[in-house]
């Protein structure tokens, strides 16, 4: 077969990934981003500089390409729609993308197809919030969360005390909803393609930084029971079924203290929640996702080893030219996988690579993963 030219809107690390996974089958991949120094840069076929956002850009690169497809959200969808009016193929496809980009909009999609999730309301701005606090209509503690362009822990805020009104508050429309009593946070990523064919990889847990709000360990298999399991698997499939996507969803869900299992966003393309799989699964969430975008079989989602796998972050404090130090030291451990983005620029909690952790248990994994976390420190020098 000859495979057709595809189109990245967006040209970081899952950018990056892509390509490589598309690299094993000589698959022409493009992207288009600010900067041909983003980390897709050297490993596509084209680097187009531009921005994902504007109608233009997004217009001019898809008319080169045959099917388009994104590492990240926040894309003009409008140029998408004129892509698809024009013949191209597009996945995911705008309608979904337009729905959970808003955060707003996805929490009431999950109520109208009566998928579970936590109560929510929606303000405009700070004072609806302060008037409806002060009416009585909501009450602390809450989450808040930017209706638009929030990611990587970014636009959320968790209101805890008065004081928080002060010093956390989000400014514009945005989200509210309870704070869930969580027992622990999982993810399944799934996919699907043209055929309707589903694919779903193992549930797996997520241990967050509690200053940076982002993944710390990614445990997988996850300690949630089999039946559990089953209920969470079940929900992904409903979910990308509803949203008709083809290509992958990482779907997130709150198991809370009740046992409840509720959905709490998703995104329709790679995930920090997947990573783990390049080393640890038959076939990797980005070979998947090519599979699901270009209509062909899906692979097999079946694990190879247990693995955990710990994001490599900035060191806080540090802004400027990266330095990696102790990476010599980490790949000297059996199992431990280094994947860096190759990102220039450092900041405080920025993501800088990720690694995985392949051993017998978890246990033995995790153990490597926090030796791997406290040795691999990327600075400046």
């Amino acid at each position: 077969m000859s495979f057709p030219k595809l189109g990245i809107l967006g040209g970081g690390q899952l950018g990056k990934m892509l390509c490589q996974a598309a690299s094993c089958w000589e698959l022409p991949i493009y992207a288009l981003d600010a900067s041909i120094e983003f980390p897709a840069g050297p490993y596509c076929r084209g680097f187009q500089e531009g921005s994902f956002k504007n109608y233009e850009d997004v217009l001019g690169f898809g008319r080169q390409m045959d099917i388009v497809t994104i590492e990240i959200e926040h894309v003009n969808t409008d140029a998408l729609r004129q892509l698809q009016t024009e013949g191209k193929t597009v996945h995911p496809n705008p309608a979904a993308l337009d729905i959970i980009k808003d955060k707003g909009l996805q929490k009431q999609f999950y109520q109208q197809h009566k998928i579970p999730t936590s109560p929510f309301q929606l303000f405009t701005d700070k004072n609806a919030i302060l008037n409806a606090i002060k009416s009585g209509d909501l009450k602390i503690p809450f989450v808040q969360k930017s209706r638009t362009a929030g990611y990587d822990g970014k636009g959320v805020a968790v209101i805890k005390t008065e004081a928080d009104l002060t010093n956390k508050l989000l400014a514009g429309a945005c989200m509210i909803e309870d704070l869930v009593a969580m027992e622990k946070e999982i993810a399944v990523v799934v996919a699907r393609n043209e055929k309707g064919e589903i694919a779903i990889f193992d549930p797996v847990e997520m241990e967050f930084n509690p200053i940076a709000n982002l993944v710390e360990f990614l445990i997988c298999p996850s300690t949630i029971t089999p039946a559990q399991a089953t209920i969470c698997t079940n929900l992904a499939k409903q979910v990308i079924e509803a949203f008709d996507i083809c290509g992958l969803l990482a779907v997130e869900l709150f198991l809370d203290k009740k046992g409840n299992i509720l959905v709490n966003e998703v995104a329709p393309r790679p995930h920090n929640s997947g990573h783990h799989t390049i080393d640890s699964a038959i076939t990797s969430q980005y070979e998947q996702h090519l599979r699901g975008i270009l209509n062909l079989p899906l692979g097999s989602t079946k694990m190879t080893s247990p693995s955990v796998m710990v994001n490599l972050l900035g060191a806080d404090g540090f802004t400027g030219d990266a330095h990696y130090e102790g990476l010599a030291e980490c790949l000297a451990i059996e199992g431990v996988k280094i994947h860096l983005y190759g990102k220039k620029m450092t900041k405080p909690f920025r993501k800088m690579g990720h690694a995985t952790i392949i051993a017998d248990s978890i246990e033995e994994a995790k153990e490597k993963a926090k030796q791997v976390q406290s040795t691999l420190i990327i600075k400046t020098v």
